[in-house]
C-alpha cells in the first residue's frame, strides 16, 4: 500500500469517527471547544463549557432523531414512502 493511499484512507476513517452520521453535532463540539477556548483567553475558568455543551448537544440530536422518525410514520401512513 502506498503512502498516498494510506493516508487518504487514514483520513476517511478519521472523518468518518468524528463526524459519523451527525454532522450537526461534530460541528457543535468544535464550536463547543472554540468558546471553551476564547472563555480560557479571557481569564475565566472554562471546564464548565463542555459539561453544557456536550448533554444540549445530545438532546438537539435526539431531537432531530425523534423528528424525522415522526415525519417518515406520517409519510407512511399516508402512503408517500420517501
Amino acid at each position: 500500500m502506498s503512502a498516498v493511499s494510506w493516508l487518504r484512507n487514514a483520513g476517511v476513517g478519521i472523518w468518518d469517527f468524528v463526524v459519523g452520521d451527525d454532522w450537526r453535532t461534530a460541528i457543535g463540539v468544535v464550536v463547543a471547544f472554540g468558546v471553551a477556548a476564547a472563555v480560557a483567553a479571557a481569564g475565566i475558568a472554562a471546564w464548565w463549557v463542555m459539561p453544557i455543551a456536550v448533554p444540549l448537544l445530545l438532546l438537539a440530536s435526539l431531537w432531530r432523531v425523534a423528528r424525522d422518525a415522526r415525519d417518515a410514520q406520517r409519510r407512511k401512513k399516508q402512503g408517500r414512502a420517501d
